[in-house]
Formats: C-alpha cells, structure tokens, sequence
C-alpha cells in the first residue's frame, strides 16, 4: 500500500483572527461550515481522493452559521482572498494563495495527478470542464451567500420570493448536465467509469437542489443516478456536507 501522498497546500489561517464560534466553544478554531458552500465540497472531495489531509479555515462565513453573512470587510478573508470568498489555497512554500475551486483542482492534478480527474484525452478533458463548469460557473454563482444576502437585504424580496430564485437556478444547471449527460460518453459516471471532476462539481450542485432548497428533481433521473454511484464512494461520502461538524439542514 503506498504511502499517502503529502500535503501540498494547507489553508490559510489568521494568527489573530478567531470565529465567534470558535471563542464559545460551538466549533474549533478557524473552521469553516463546509455544509455551506459548495466550493469547498469541491475541494474537501478532490483533497479528500488524493488523502490529503487538512484544517478548515474559517473565511467562509463571519458571523452566523444560520444566516450567511457578506464577508467583504472580513479581515480574514481578504488576506487569504482578494474576493474575500472561499476557497484559497496556500502552499507549503509559500506565495499568493491559489484562489477559485477549479483552479485549485486543476493545480492538485497537474502536481498530484493520481488519481486523475481529468480523462487523458484532450477531447475527454474539454467535456468533463465543460460539465464542471455548468455547476461551477453557471449554477452556483446564482446562489452564493453573497447573492442570497442582497436578495433579502437589498431587494428585500421575501423568503418565498428568494426560494424560488435559489431553487430555480440550481435545478437549472442540474438540467443543462443532465442534458449532456445523453451523451455517449457517460458511463457510470459523468464521464466514463471513475469519477472526474465533473463528478465532483455535480455532487455539489445536486446537494444544493435536494439539501438545501428541496428541488423536485425527478427531471434530472441520470445525474441522480450518478449521485447515488458517486455516494458508494467512501471519499464523496465522507465528504458530504451533511456529514460535517455543525451542519444544520437548509
């Protein structure tokens, strides 16, 4: 059995800063809600394939737990990232924080590439982005905190008016993989047999749509099917939002 590969990066954390949560005694230091963001499903599944290990870092959410709050004036995000958002990722070495959930796991497979996420193939590569990035740059954009905070502060659209919102984008982008998904490529996942970062980013998307804002998702049959494959998986499982400390249904 070979040994697991080292660390490569670890989060950043503030030497000062310390969560309201963490001085109570809710939840340790510096660690983030991860049932809360998606970005961070991405990475804590990626990290969690190649066995590295990690703290989280609280610069996901300041303040509540319940209710994402704006992060923008968090002092501890904005040293680990300019947009003051998860995830960032700095090196052992040193060096601006790597930043943007794909980035990163583009980065974790050119420098630890088994197992892979991407196929070897250029066009095979090409489809399996292509599909990562539906949830990540179509879906989930639509539905951050820092979007759901401007829904009821600013606009103050009422919580029935802001469900419908969330939970019609995110079913959307469910729909545009599950689109593709007719394509002969699919396997038992996404693409082909093993899992690939498409796998990794639709786990993320059909959490949001079942968890968090009950979507009926009996449009989207063959990415639910990958769900559940993707959920035999001991390193998707562990990784499940659900899963993690502190976490609390939408």
């Amino acid at each position: 059995m070979p040994a697991a590969p080292r660390a490569v990066g670890r989060p950043w954390r503030s030497p000062t800063f310390r969560p309201p949560a963490a001085r109570d005694g809710r939840c340790s230091p510096y660690q983030t809600p991860e049932y809360r963001t998606p970005v961070l499903r991405r990475r804590s599944l990626r990290n969690s394939t190649l066995g590295i290990s990690r703290r989280r870092c609280e610069i996901a959410l300041c303040g509540s737990f319940r209710l994402p709050k704006s992060i923008a004036s968090c002092p501890t995000a904005l040293h680990a990232s300019a947009q003051a958002v998860v995830p960032s990722l700095v090196l052992d070495d040193g060096g601006t924080p790597l930043f943007q959930s794909i980035a990163i796991m583009e980065y974790l497979e050119e420098t630890k590439p088994q197992p892979p996420i991407l196929p070897k193939d250029a066009r095979g590569r090409a489809r399996v982005r292509g599909l990562a990035l539906i949830a990540a740059a179509d879906g989930h954009p639509l539905v951050t905190p820092r979007i759901r905070v401007y829904l009821e502060k600013t606009l103050q659209l009422p919580e029935d008016k802001r469900n419908a919102w969330l939970g019609h984008w995110t079913l959307e982008a469910l729909k545009a993989i599950e689109g593709h998904l007719k394509e002969k490529e699919t396997g038992r996942f996404c693409h082909g047999d093993t899992p690939t970062m498409a796998d990794i980013c639709l786990c993320g998307q059909v959490v949001g749509a079942t968890a968090y804002f009950k979507c009926d998702v009996s449009a989207v049959p063959t990415a639910m099917r990958i769900y559940e494959e993707c959920m035999k998986i001991d390193a998707f499982s562990r990784a499940h939002p659900m899963k993690q400390p502190g976490a609390q249904a939408h």
